[in-house]
C-alpha cells in the first residue's frame, strides 16, 4: 500500500476532485485487472480508449481516476487526476510504484531496425560469462540472471517492465539490456528509467502502419537519445545514415561505431564464411560463431559497450568470441544429405536483404539458394512488394508463404508480395500459402549442398491466424521434413 501523493509524481496533472482515498493498493491501465484499492490510468491506445471502462474500474472498486479528458460524471469519494499525456504518466506511476529499480542498475537499451535483439542478448550473455548477474528484455524472452520468463512483446509494458526490472534488483543483477522498440519509445513505456547507456543499430523501412511516415518513425528512435542522461552514453552506428540525426541535441556522452568510416570502435571483416566471422576490432584479431557483414556490426556494439561499461577489452573479446548465435537469427541447421537450412526472423526489407547477402558472400559456385518467405498481416503492407522482389532477385527459387497472417487473408497478403515481382522474376516464384508445405517443398526442391533460407519468424514457435495463435516452428518443421526426405 503506497500513498497515492508519492506515486503521482513526475509528469504533469490536475487534481480535479480530491476524493477520501490517501492510499491505493496497486495501479492498472488495464480495467479487467483491477482490484479493490486500485489506481485505474485510462490511456488511449490503438485498439481501444481506457476512457470507456472508468465506470468499470471503479465498480471493480479503483479508489483514483487517472485519466486524460475528465469523465462526466465520478462519485465524490474517487480521487480524479487529469494528465496531457497519460501514457507517460502511467509510466511514471509504474516507476514511482517500483521504487524506481531502474537507478539500481546499470541499464543499456538497443534500438534501431534491425539487430536489437542480438545485442541485447549477447551483452547479457557476454556480462553472465564475466561473472556479473544480469537481466534481459528481449523479442525472444525474458531473463532474470538465470531465469527464464516468456516475452509476449519487444519492450513490455511500463508496469511489468519495471516489475521485472524490480525483480532482477532483488535477484542482484548488475546488469540490465532491453530493446527499446519505436512504438516503446512513442508510447513511453521506457519514460522515467534511467539508462546507463543507449545503443543505435540502423533505420530502415519498418512499422509505417503505425508511424504512418519514415520522418516519425525516425523521430521515435531519436526520443530514445533525445532522454539519455549526462552520465549515459550514446554509441551509434557511424556508417548508418541515420545515426548522426540520433545523438543531435543529445546530452549523453556520444561514440561511434563503423567498418567503413573512422569510429571510437572500428572493425574489420577478414573473413566471412558459413560458420563464423574473422574479425579485427580495435587492432585486435578474433573469430565469432556469428555469420555476415550484419553481424559485424552487432559484435562491434557490443564490444563498444562493454567497453563504455567499464570492461576490459581483451577480456570482452574472448568471451565474445565463445558465444552462440541467438536463437532464430542466421540459425543453421545441417541434413545428412548435404542440405544446409537457415532459420532467421528477418521480416523487413533490410534484414532480407542482409541475410541473403551474406548467404550469397558465402556460398560457392554451384550451390542453389532458395528462399522461403512471406509478410506478417495487419503491419506495414507497403514493405511487402519490395521484400518479395529483393528476395526473388537474389534467390534461385523464391517460394511466398503465409507467416502471421492475423486478421488478414493469407492469399492476399501474399497476392501483395507478388505484386511486386516482374514477370521474369515471377517465373521463379512459386506460392503456396500453407507454411509447412512451403518449407517441405523446398527442401524437396534442395540438392546436395544446396542452401533453404526460411525468414520471417526466427524463434517464434507459433503461427498467428484469426486472433490465435498456434503452435508452429520452422525449425521444427525443416527437421521433420529432413527426416522425411532422408
Amino acid at each position: 500500500m503506497k500513498q497515492i501523493t508519492n506515486i503521482i509524481k513526475g509528469f504533469n496533472f490536475t487534481v480535479v476532485q480530491p476524493g477520501s482515498h490517501k492510499t491505493c493498493t496497486g495501479i492498472t491501465f488495464d480495467s479487467r485487472k483491477v482490484e479493490p484499492g486500485f489506481v485505474f490510468i485510462a490511456s488511449k491506445g490503438t485498439q481501444a480508449d481506457g476512457h470507456q471502462f472508468i465506470q468499470m474500474a471503479i465498480e471493480k472498486g479503483a479508489v483514483a481516476i487517472v485519466c486524460e479528458d475528465s469523465p462526466a460524471m465520478i462519485p465524490d469519494a474517487i480521487t480524479l487526476i487529469v494528465t496531457p499525456d497519460a501514457h507517460l504518466a502511467l509510466a511514471c506511476m509504474s516507476g514511482n510504484w517500483f521504487d524506481h529499480p531502474s537507478q539500481k542498475l546499470k541499464l543499456t537499451g538497443v534500438t534501431g531496425t534491425n539487430g536489437k535483439t542480438t545485442i541485447a542478448t549477447m551483452l547479457y550473455k557476454l556480462f553472465e560469462s564475466l561473472g556479473y548477474r544480469c537481466g534481459l528484455l528481449s523479442t525472444v524472452e525474458n531473463r532474470i540472471h538465470q531465469k527464464v520468463i516468456s516475452a509476449t512483446h519487444t519492450t513490455p509494458d511500463p508496469i511489468q517492465l519495471n516489475a521485472l526490472l524490480a525483480e532482477m534488483v532483488k535477484a542482484g543483477c548488475d546488469y540490465a539490456f532491453i530493446e527499446v522498440s519505436s512504438h516503446a519509445a512513442v508510447q513511453h513505456r521506457v519514460a522515467g528509467l534511467q539508462f546507463a547507456g543507449g545503443i543505435f543499430t540502423n533505420l530502415t523501412h519498418d512499422h509505417l502502419d503505425y508511424h504512418k511516415t519514415f520522418a516519425e518513425y525516425l523521430k521515435a528512435k531519436k526520443g530514445f537519445f533525445d532522454a539519455l542522461p549526462k552520465t549515459a552514453f550514446a554509441l551509434i552506428n557511424a556508417d548508418d545514415k541515420n545515426g548522426g540525426v540520433m545523438i543531435q541535441n543529445c546530452i549523453a556522452s556520444n561514440y561511434r561505431y563503423s567498418l567503413t568510416s573512422m569510429a571510437d570502435f572500428h572493425t574489420r571483416l577478414i573473413e566471412n564464411h558459413i560458420d563464423g566471422l574473422l574479425l579485427q576490432l580495435d587492432g585486435i584479431e578474433a573469430c565469432f560463431k556469428l555469420v555476415g557483414e550484419f553481424n559485424a556490426y552487432n559484435i562491434t556494439a557490443i564490444y563498444g559497450a562493454a567497453v563504455l561499461l567499464g570492461q576490459d577489452r581483451h577480456e570482452v573479446l574472448e568471451k565474445l568470441s565463445d558465444i552462440e548465435p541467438v536463437e532464430g537469427r542466421f540459425d543453421t541447421i545441417r541434413s545428412d544429405n548435404g542440405i544446409t537450412a537457415i532459420v532467421d526472423y528477418a521480416h523487413t526489407p533490410d534484414a532480407i536483404k542482409n541475410v541473403i547477402s551474406t548467404i550469397n558472400s558465402i556460398r560457392t559456385e554451384g550451390v542453389k539458394l532458395i528462399t522461403v518467405t512471406g509478410a506478417g498481416g495487419d503491419r506495414d503492407r507497403a514493405k511487402r512488394p519490395i521484400m518479395a522482389k529483393i528476395a526473388a532477385e537474389n534467390s534461385d527459387r523464391l517460394i511466398l508463404t503465409s507467416d502471421n497472417p492475423r486478421t488478414e487473408d493469407p492469399e492476399a497478403i501474399l497476392e501483395e508480395m507478388r505484386s511486386g515481382l516482374s514477370p521474369t522474376l515471377l517465373k521463379k516464384t512459386l506460392t503456396i500459402t500453407n507454411r509447412h508445405e512451403a518449407i517441405r517443398t523446398a527442401l524437396a526442391f534442395a540438392q546436395k549442398g544446396d542452401i533453404v533460407l526460411v525468414a520471417g519468424k526466427g524463434h517464434e514457435k507459433y503461427q498467428e491466424i484469426n486472433g490465435e495463435r498456434h503452435h508452429f516452428d520452422d525449425k521444427e518443421e525443416i527437421n521433420k521434413a529432413i527426416g522425411i526426405k532422408v
